[in-house]
């Protein structure tokens, strides 16, 4: 889960050292027209110690790519395969961004800054390398929305202007190039093992599930490491697929390549987020199949853990990693529970299972929004609102009341606004439009606030 942002010395590391030559390349960022500093995320910075930067030297490293002092020398672009909509992929790899640097937090946790839109490298194939603004200031709203519901997400450190006009062809043309930088707790994908099982590589196998295991969970390998990394995988992502329905997010491209093996959520695309419970929402238009839709975001997941246990059956039996993705469902299920009465802001006490399907059966009935679901019935009563005095919410008007509300679940001003923060197309496209048309950045930094404001309201996070 998300943790509690703390202030923090910069503390820089170079354990993906361990691991090289044998997953990335030195590469050189690209050299822009300009670097215009167009959002820096101080909070997420102080948890790294570098909210202490100058204006000058922020632009200096997230814009220019200078190293950090005592970590990495030269950024790497890592390499890895993967799964994409189900079919095996050998030619990817970091094609437009790198790992720049890492560092610990606070809590001891390593973390990375990788970047994106920062240039080719060899895994660029016909890609130009970068990003276009748009796309970084929906990577902004994607992260700070996901952080504040709870989701365990990388997080938006920085976005810069690069002078550059980037010829694309889902969204108008020339647009605005941008070199964003995130804040994740690893950059190792299920890909990274894939590829080291595609070169039949066990030494790397052996290699990456060490490093996952003792520099990403902070574990002593037990007597069957890679089961044993496996079922952390499992319990993470199984956690994570549960935040994304609460949260009513669709992610849009859950490809191999995209789960990493902390599982937290990270490179946001296509995603939406769905106004309705609708089970086929889907947020990308290339998924006509709607393999990614938004009740299928579980299936995805776990299928591509499973492409994990594929991937480590190099190393061990299988039964011992079968049992491990057998644990899936239930963690699912109970992750499911958790989180929906973490947001709801009742205590979890009771069984929670009737309760939830019945909210559930009622926003499908009713067309209900998400966001308002959860907003009016924040502790567990709705108050006087006659929308929700229909048959369809008759069940779950029974089920909510053997809940009792978590303590202050109601307290802060938030609860009393008329309307509940959302994140939907709409708005994403009218932000971008002030941006594009008038380069009127107050209504990003005012949603933000907005956001923030809402995560405050939901407080501390729901824990495994």
């Amino acid at each position: 889960m998300n943790q509690t942002l703390q202030a923090a010395n910069y503390r820089p590391a170079t354990e993906i050292d361990t691991l090289m030559p044998d997953i990335g390349d030195p590469v050189a960022a690209a050299d822009f027209p300009q670097t215009i500093l167009r959002y820096r995320n101080d909070r997420a910075a102080a948890s790294v110690g570098l909210d202490r930067l100058s204006d000058e030297e922020w632009i200096a490293h997230f814009g220019r790519f200078q190293p950090l002092d005592g970590s990495l020398p030269r950024p790497l672009a890592l390499r890895y395969h993967g799964h994409q909509f189900r079919h095996y992929n050998p030619d990817i790899g970091d094609g437009r961004g790198f790992l720049f640097a890492q560092m610990r937090d606070a809590d001891d946790r390593l973390l990375d800054l990788g970047t994106k839109g920062s240039g080719q490298t060899p895994y660029s194939r016909f890609g130009d390398g970068r990003l276009t603004l748009k796309g970084g200031m929906r990577e902004i709203l994607a992260t700070e929305m996901l952080e504040a519901l709870g989701v365990n997400t990388s997080k938006t450190f920085s976005i810069i202007e690069t002078g550059e006009a980037l010829e694309r062809n889902d969204e108008p043309s020339p647009t605005r190039g941008a070199a964003m930088v995130r804040l994740s707790h690893s950059h190792i994908r299920i890909g990274t093992f894939q590829r080291a099982a595609f070169h039949d590589d066990k030494v790397l196998l052996e290699r990456l599930t060490d490093y996952a295991l003792t520099r990403l969970y902070g574990e002593a390998p037990g007597d069957n490491p890679p089961a044993q990394l496996l079922g952390r995988v499992v319990e993470r992502t199984a956690d994570l697929a549960a935040s994304y329905m609460v949260a009513g997010f669709v992610h849009g491209v859950l490809n191999s390549d995209n789960i990493n093996v902390t599982g937290e959520s990270f490179d946001y695309g296509p995603w939406r987020f769905t106004p309705l419970w609708d089970a086929n929402f889907t947020a990308a238009y290339f998924d006509h199949n709607g393999l990614y839709a938004f009740g299928r975001q579980a299936e995805a997941i776990h299928w591509d853990v499973a492409q994990l246990a594929v991937s480590l059956r190099a190393l061990v039996e299988a039964p011992a990693l079968i049992e491990q993705l057998e644990r899936f469902p239930v963690l699912y299920g109970d992750a499911m529970q958790r989180r929906f009465c973490w947001r709801l802001g009742v205590e979890p006490g009771a069984e929670p299972g009737p309760m939830i399907e019945a909210a559930v059966r009622g926003m499908v009935t009713s067309a209900t929004p998400i966001d308002r679901f959860f907003h009016d019935w924040r502790g567990g009563v709705a108050g006087d609102d006659a929308a929700y005095n229909d048959a369809a919410w008759a069940p779950f008007r029974e089920a909510i009341q053997s809940f009792n509300a978590t303590p202050g679940a109601r307290d802060h001003a938030y609860w009393s606004d008329e309307a509940p923060c959302s994140m939907h197309i709409e708005e994403v496209e009218a932000i971008w439009s002030a941006i594009d048309r008038d380069d009127d950045w107050a209504p990003l930094h005012a949603k933000v606030a907005a956001i923030r404001r809402m995560g405050e309201a939901l407080g501390p996070k729901a824990t495994s």
